[in-house]
């Protein structure tokens, strides 16, 4: 099988030789669930772990404005709320564990107060992962690579 390195991500300023996903895992933005992504991609489809990646800033985006909206309402549902933000934690990475944690605490207090701080912080957190990792894959797309070995 014939795998294409990825040298975008291979970064020229870290001293160590650390590739960005080796940082990406310490830094908790990306999980085990990105590896087991990286082993479904094959050469039929090499765009696989980019394509799931774009699914998940979609659905994240999609998370937060119902959390924005259901916030927003007059007679506010926590359950909802509270779904919302585990279908949040569930699927992202330890990097928005901690938050989550405290969102899902304030709506268990009906602390609205508390909610719009962390849906705030979450927002914040998600620009910041997605920045992180949008510019690298967007890199490797434009350069004909594929995230087969990062």
């Amino acid at each position: 099988m014939k795998r294409r390195l990825m040298r975008s991500y291979q970064s020229t300023n870290m001293t160590s030789g650390a590739t960005y996903k080796q940082k990406y895992f310490t830094w908790g933005f990306l999980n085990d669930q990105f590896t087991q992504l990286q082993q479904l991609q094959d050469e039929s489809n090499p765009d696989f772990v980019v394509e799931v990646v774009f699914l998940f800033f979609g659905d994240s985006e999609r998370l937060l404005n119902e959390l924005a909206k259901t916030l927003d309402q007059q007679s506010l549902d926590f359950r909802k709320v509270d779904s919302h933000v585990h279908q949040l934690k569930g699927s992202r990475s330890r990097y928005f564990e901690n938050v989550c944690i405290a969102f899902r605490n304030f709506c268990d207090v009906q602390n609205i107060e508390g909610c719009l701080k962390c849906l705030q912080r979450v927002k914040h957190e998600y620009s910041f992962v997605k920045k992180k990792l949008e510019t690298p894959f967007k890199q490797v797309l434009a350069a004909g690579g594929s995230i087969l070995l990062l």
